[in-house]
């Protein structure tokens, strides 16, 4: 469609609706840049909601990082997201590339039994998922909590990469089985670098997702050690019990907010087509 041949009220007011939603997205983070660099004076003094004296306290940062170990969470976060988006890479890949490529007895009804289970609210599944992995003996480890994303995430990551696989020809495969590939080579050698714009999608929206995950990571892990950024905000929170530092608490929350924003703005055009291709395909 023509943007120039819609009516001219329907443009100024998508305009106008698409600005005013624009400033809702962008002002909680400035406010929240605002908030870090202030100390709790300015904040109590009715100074909320205006722009932060000189000098601007960068300090409230490093006081974070070091004091409330922002420093341990970032690394525990960088290890939990970077090992479940790869093994959920490997999962789905794999499952949507069988499903997709293969018809055998049951593959339909387990492809409805993978996309009903994203109906199933995720608050429903923590009592079982706590009693199961502690049966395992993985509860409060960066193994039992990498398992439990990655599971989560196949489901999704299947639905966008089947319409991608679907749409390779089988002649590919016929091929490269004729010139000697084994199954295993035509699916890695051939058929996943072909579905590499799914690939991306699904470990960026993972990425995210992981990254930001607070429900599990609160029940499954209980040492500090291990906790991740968003239990760490908590843990920061309830340390300060009576008097809240407005300053090194918003510092905190940028951040653990900060790398996600940037991953998204990079990497937004890869996610859009992806999904859109997927759903197209």
């Amino acid at each position: 469609m023509d943007y120039k041949k819609i009516n001219p009220l329907v443009r100024w007011g998508a305009s106008i609706l698409l600005l005013f939603w624009t400033v809702c997205s962008v002002y909680p983070l400035l406010f929240s840049v605002f908030q870090s660099l202030k100390d709790n004076q300015q904040v109590y003094s009715g100074k909320a909601w205006d722009l932060p004296n000189l000098p601007l306290l960068w300090s409230n940062f490093s006081y974070t990082w070091d004091k409330y170990h922002f420093g341990t969470y970032f690394l525990n976060s960088i290890v939990v997201t970077g090992g479940s988006m790869l093994l959920a890479l490997f999962l789905t890949a794999t499952t949507a590339y069988v499903l997709a490529r293969y018809t055998f007895k049951g593959s339909g009804i387990l492809y409805y039994l993978y996309i009903s289970s994203l109906t199933i609210p995720s608050l429903m599944l923590i009592v079982p998922m706590f009693f199961l992995f502690s049966a395992l003996h993985v509860s409060n480890s960066f193994t039992g909590i990498i398992l439990l994303y990655s599971i989560t995430a196949v489901p999704m990551g299947m639905f966008i990469l089947m319409g991608f696989f679907k749409s390779l020809p089988h002649e590919l495969e016929e091929s490269a089985v004729i010139d000697g590939a084994s199954l295993y080579g035509v699916f890695f050698k051939i058929m996943l670098p072909l579905a590499t714009p799914g690939l991306v999608t699904i470990s960026i929206v993972n990425v995210l997702q992981f990254w930001n995950e607070y429900q599990y990571a609160l029940v499954l892990l209980s040492d500090a050690i291990k906790y991740t950024l968003p239990i760490g905000l908590g843990v920061m929170q309830g340390e300060m019990q009576y008097r809240i530092e407005f300053g090194p608490l918003f510092a905190g929350l940028l951040i653990s907010t900060v790398p996600v924003l940037i991953i998204y703005v990079l990497f937004q055009k890869q996610i859009n087509d992806g999904i859109v291709a997927g759903a197209v395909k």
